[in-house]
């Protein structure tokens, strides 16, 4: 009873700053009156002239000026407008750094905006549950737990040539049109995980409900919380989404449940923070991204994976599951280029890639994974000897094949010239019947080695 009557006590402010508007340029707004009690981070509201209020946050200082961004429109904001802070004490301070969303199970199988309020109009949220920081750190490096056994994704070609475990962290490269979509509806559905998180960053406003109900489907929205920013939203909105959604992943991360973390796309976090940056006054560097871009991407991308070791044994007298956040951030890659700057982080800073071509859609196999050119960083570790040998083969006859397609279509190769490339005519064109799957099938691990092992037969141990 006392822990209920001191949250909402603790959540009194100890006193209010009041400042005023002094300009206003582009995305952000001047406010005078903020020195010393306020700091980077810090959310304030701005009473606009027509009484509607307006929360925004402080990103930059010049001089004495605090620089803050709205997380709505600036509509109805003129100089002279009145800006509050919140003070709280230290203890609050800290807990509320960067901002803070209480979460709870009722979030699961909801579509909600990047404040925690609901917006698929199946009413209110259930109250109470636990106070989440948006900008968490990620969990020490040397007393997280290790990687958990493979997980079973539900698709083929990611199974096969991508095999993942529980607490990786994968990027899907792709660009526009190819069917990132339509994949990332699929894993929702198919991978074998208590809840997924979804972040739709930046998505067309038109095309949130064709995820909901076509990509995801009933069956896939029960388990998923749905984190949605459109692209009409400020870059603060837009940011925030990404923070949202990682932090319900680690509130259920912690609770000892396998998260599936799916993220479209972290290219749009990028640009949001790009915007963020340019208006706080941060000079453009590699294609107009600030610094601060590239600083913040790994503090997100990190806080993904698996969680603390807890070592000790539960009430029933198991040893401790330590939570795992198996991880999906797509990269929309500008112009197919998939060595532009974005793209080229977050591909180090990953545990693997999974690349959409297309070329390949445009062949008419979906989903468009260009295997040769994905790869999955805990393979082979996580697979059997047999298995790795037949990926192996697979991976060969595929390579050979691309190199000699246009011959064969082209009639200048005479088979007999060699066995490897004989070979490959035979198998290879198999081999992409497997690769196929329709949006609604459903391929475990084991059915997929199975389907290969047909084709290829026992694997080559020259």
């Amino acid at each position: 009873m006392r822990a209920a009557v001191a949250e909402p006590w603790h959540d009194v402010p100890v006193g209010l700053l009041d400042g005023r508007v002094t300009g206003l340029s582009g995305l952000s707004v001047s406010l005078s009156g903020m020195r010393d009690f306020t700091g980077v981070g810090d959310r304030v509201s701005i009473a606009g002239l027509d009484g509607r209020e307006t929360e925004a946050e402080i990103v930059a200082f010049r001089g004495d000026t605090a620089i803050a961004m709205p997380y709505g429109s600036l509509e109805g904001i003129g100089s002279g407008c009145r800006a509050t802070f919140r003070l709280f004490d230290q203890e609050q301070r800290r807990r509320r750094a960067g901002g803070t969303l209480t979460i709870n199970a009722s979030w699961q199988g909801r579509v909600i905006d990047p404040m925690g309020r609901p917006i698929d109009g199946k009413g209110p949220l259930a109250p109470g549950g636990e106070p989440r920081r948006l900008r968490a750190p990620p969990p020490e490096a040397a007393l997280r737990a290790r990687l958990g056994p493979r997980i079973d994704l539900g698709i083929r070609a990611l199974n096969l040539f991508t095999t993942c475990r529980e607490g990786q962290r994968l990027g899907l490269f792709a660009g526009s049109g190819v069917g990132k979509s339509t994949l990332m509806g699929m894993l929702a559905r198919n991978t074998d995980c208590d809840v997924a998180v979804i972040a739709l960053v930046g998505e067309r406003g038109r095309e949130v409900r064709e995820f909901v109900e076509d990509d995801l489907g009933p069956e896939g929205l029960a388990k998923s919380v749905v984190v949605v920013a459109t692209s009409d939203t400020s870059p603060l909105m837009r940011r925030e989404a990404a923070y949202a959604a990682m932090a319900a992943a680690e509130y259920f991360r912690d609770q000892g449940k396998s998260v599936l973390m799916l993220m479209d796309s972290v290219t749009r976090f990028c640009q949001a923070l790009r915007e963020i940056g340019l208006s706080s006054g941060e000079p453009p560097a590699t294609r107009g991204y600030p610094p601060s871009v590239f600083a913040e991407l790994p503090r997100l991308l990190e806080r993904a994976g698996p969680g603390l070791d807890e070592r000790g044994l539960d009430d029933r007298g198991r040893k401790r599951r330590a939570g795992q956040i198996t991880a999906m951030f797509s990269v929309l890659v500008e112009g197919d280029d998939h060595n532009e700057p974005v793209a080229d982080a977050v591909r180090g800073i990953l545990d693997g890639h999974v690349v959409l071509e297309r070329r390949i859609a445009e062949a008419g196999r979906y989903p468009a994974v260009n295997v040769l050119r994905s790869l999955s960083r805990t393979v082979p570790g996580c697979n059997a000897a047999e298995e790795n040998a037949l990926i192996q083969d697979a991976r060969a006859d595929l390579s050979t094949w691309d190199d000699i397609q246009d011959m064969v279509r082209l009639g200048a190769y005479r088979t007999g010239n060699d066995a490897r490339a004989d070979r490959a005519i035979r198998v290879a064109p198999a081999i992409e019947e497997i690769l196929k799957q329709s949006r609604s099938e459903k391929a475990t691990i084991a059915e997929s080695f199975h389907a290969l092992r047909d084709v290829l037969g026992p694997p080559e141990t020259a």
